[in-house]
């Protein structure tokens, strides 16, 4: 182990220990646009030796080919086997040199490059150079392109075989119909991506129009404008990318996917919440009460406490760019996932008429808010934080407004907002497998 990599580790180290310092003040981020369009948010803090930068990218799946599903995820993939200067070998061993980790992914909306490096000069200048390197001329060996996209085409095989898989892609098509966000890779799909496909996803949407970069740690305001600056340098100017369309609202309906696994694996759900959305605080918290809570949960409650039908269950919003999904989970044995299901919809719907007891929002209150500092208390937590906030627009003020927007709220607009927003006449039941429950006795489902 290098003695770089080595303080890094140790520098982690105390990082954790002093983390709980991090959260006690209120967040100062600063915002600027760069003349190329992009956005940055920056929180300086000294407090450890470290410096962590994270670039988002509109270039999530929901950007990528209804054909080619899967090209968004392997050309973020694709950005640590070299640049035209290093193959993957030499920058790996540059990274580890330097004490630096490097990471690169793409979800629905976004796809993200990370760096997380010492802040000393000579080490952070170092890495900064290989980040701006790797975006602005990744190298997409063919020869590694096929070794990963192979990889991909075992992995998807294997979690085809897999329940929690076939629920969860099943479910998401069910909701959301021809939009984007319904989209998941296929065989054929991965198979048609070729290396012209992953260069010319990374040339039209890895631009510094649809960038933003996110800084956080031990680095003055100049030093992260030039840092910003010198890793968007040299790509394409691209364009702002079009919004998308927010999905329709699906007719509801019940579907069964046949598999041999005993237990059922069921999700309930429909599109619910978009990113800043004006019901954000109402929905989230109402969700607590809901089933976000775990055991003081009603669905929990009701579900798995009072009928032992399930030995865990949960609902929860994910919020995306346009209305990410709502969606209420839960495995239970094959011969009583239609009373699980009743159940389960019968305490939605008394939530969405009742709404929460003031004691069950007060809890929820307090949990939301008392817990709100751990979610900040690092470097790495807050960095997530900040780039949330910037790539999807929120106010710079957002990590204080929340906790004070949850405090206010009341029950009338708890449950106004689950009435408006959650509609059992669009709800998708998704149900995979229970064909192999051949037991007599009943109990939990495991």
């Amino acid at each position: 182990m290098s003695s770089k990599t080595s303080f890094l580790r140790r520098a982690l180290m105390v990082a954790a220990l002093a983390a709980p310092l991090v959260g006690q003040a209120g967040v100062d981020i600063q915002q600027w646009t760069l003349p190329s369009g992009a956005r940055v948010s920056f929180v300086e803090t000294h407090a450890l030796p470290m410096l962590d930068v994270q670039v988002d990218f509109v270039a999530g799946s929901a950007y990528a080919p209804a054909d080619k599903a899967g090209l968004a995820e392997l050309t973020a993939g694709l950005l640590d086997a070299g640049t035209q200067a290093l193959d993957e070998n030499a920058l790996a061993d540059r990274f580890a040199d330097l004490g630096a980790q490097f990471g690169a992914s793409a979800e629905t909306d976004r796809a993200t490059v990370s760096l997380r490096t010492l802040s000393s000069p000579a080490e952070r200048e170092a890495a900064v150079a290989l980040l701006a390197d790797i975006l602005r001329s990744p190298a997409f060996p063919k020869t590694v392109l096929t070794r990963e996209r192979g990889r991909a085409l075992a992995g998807l095989k294997e979690a085809q075989t897999q329940p929690g898989y076939l629920v969860e892609r099943d479910f998401m098509a069910a909701i959301y119909g021809d939009h984007p966000y319904g989209r998941a890779s296929s065989e054929a799909s991965l198979a048609a991506i070729g290396r012209d496909d992953v260069v010319a996803f990374h040339r039209r949407h890895y631009t510094a129009a649809s960038a933003h970069v996110s800084i956080v740690g031990d680095l003055t305001r100049a030093q992260a404008e030039q840092l910003a600056a010198q890793l968007l340098d040299g790509l394409p100017a691209g364009a702002p990318s079009a919004d998308l369309h927010a999905p329709s609202m699906p007719d509801g309906q019940l579907l069964r996917v046949a598999h041999p696994a005993a237990q059922a694996h069921v999700m309930i759900g429909h599109p619910g919440l978009r990113r800043d959305d004006p019901d954000y605080y109402a929905l989230v918290t109402g969700n607590y009460v809901l089933g976000g809570g775990g055991f003081v949960s009603r669905l929990m409650k009701e579900v798995r406490e009072q009928r032992g039908y399930a030995y865990s269950v949960y609902s929860y919003f994910e919020p995306e760019k346009v209305a990410g999904p709502f969606r209420i989970g839960l495995q239970t044995r094959g011969g009583q996932a239609d009373d699980a299901i009743r159940v389960a919809r019968d305490t939605l719907q008394r939530f969405i008429d009742e709404g929460p007891s003031e004691a069950e929002l007060a809890a929820a209150k307090a949990n939301i808010v008392n817990g709100f500092g751990l979610r900040i208390d690092s470097n790495a937590k807050l960095l997530g934080y900040v780039a949330v906030i910037g790539f999807y627009g929120l106010p710079a003020d957002w990590l204080e407004a929340y906790p004070r927007a949850v405090s206010a709220l009341g029950v009338e607009e708890v449950r106004d907002a689950f009435k408006r927003r959650v509609r059992p006449e669009h709800l998708v039941t998704v149900v995979v497998g229970g064909d192999g429950d051949t037991a007599d006795a009943a109990g939990p489902a495991r």
